[in-house]
């Protein structure tokens, strides 16, 4: 029987059990998509990584990699925690030495790259414009008070700006009507963000029924959003951002040069094994 390394890593925190969890599966040779998918089902994570080595090496000296990010019911264009956890698994239990792991996905070349107990992803940003929030999206979060709202163009995202913390907190969105509403919108998933409350420069909750995810506890696509949305507010290269899940998880967040963003944290392999193919 085939078996596939397995790992599960909790991303963007320093503790196990909190920040997002996502499984990574290396992969000696490329799966059917359908495989894929039930892996990713069989996982019942937001997000299951798929890693591939590119070049002809043993994995340790490998530098390039082939990177798919599925939920249980779809592949997506981008997820930062799995590709957060794929980098610390390949960095930290592979033992990888590449200074740089170049990784190709649906989204363009990704950068991973060590930085201390930590793994500093490099990201295309998605700055959104302005817009008028959907029909439905406002009474399925609970008719918050909204200060302003904008749709991001590469992953068509819906952003939601709150008037505080607290509000963002507080939500208790209906799903089913917000799965409704995004789906009418055309939108893989809602943002609520606000200012944050010290030592973070904003906040934020994601909501993505529409992709099989209610809440997801750390999103870091939904920070190449939010990271040009707020330093367009703040003037700030350089933030802190605390996504405000059950869970929890936190994130450094950069403007880098040529439309890209840097996104910080850490990860917490919680269990390694093998997955029996059939």
């Amino acid at each position: 029987m085939p078996t596939i390394p397995l790992y599960q890593a909790d991303a963007f925190t320093a503790e196990p059990f909190r920040g997002n969890p996502a499984a990574v599966c290396l992969l000696d040779a490329p799966l059917p998509e359908a495989t894929m998918q039930a892996i990713a089902a069989e996982m019942n994570l937001s997000e299951t990584a798929f890693v591939r080595r590119l070049d002809d090496r043993p994995w340790a000296d490998a530098e390039t990699f082939s990177l798919r990010w599925f939920t249980p019911f779809t592949e997506v264009d981008l997820c930062g925690h799995a590709t957060l956890a794929t980098g610390a698994v390949l960095l930290f239990e592979v033992g990888v030495r590449a200074e740089a792991l170049r990784l190709e996905t649906r989204s363009g070349t990704l950068i991973a790259a060590q930085e201390g107990n930590a793994v500093r992803l490099d990201f295309p940003a998605d700055p959104p414009t302005p817009c008028v929030l959907p029909e439905g999206i406002a009474a399925a979060l609970g008719h918050p008070q909204v200060t302003a709202t904008a749709r991001s163009p590469r992953l068509g995202i819906l952003l939601v700006h709150l008037a505080d913390q607290e509000a963002v907190v507080a939500l208790r969105p209906d799903f089913a009507a917000l799965r409704v509403a995004s789906d009418a919108a055309r939108a893989m998933g809602v943002i609520v963000t606000a200012a944050g409350a010290p030592p973070y420069d904003f906040c934020s909750r994601f909501f993505g029924p529409s992709v099989g995810i209610n809440e997801d506890p750390v999103t870091g696509a939904a920070h190449t959003v939010l990271g040009p949305y707020w330093r367009a507010l703040l003037g700030r290269d350089e933030m802190r951002a605390y996504q405000a899940s059950a869970r929890g998880g936190v994130l450094r967040v950069a403007t880098l040069p040529n439309d890209r963003i840097g996104l910080t944290g850490e990860a917490v392999v919680v269990f390694s094994g093998s997955l029996r193919l059939p």
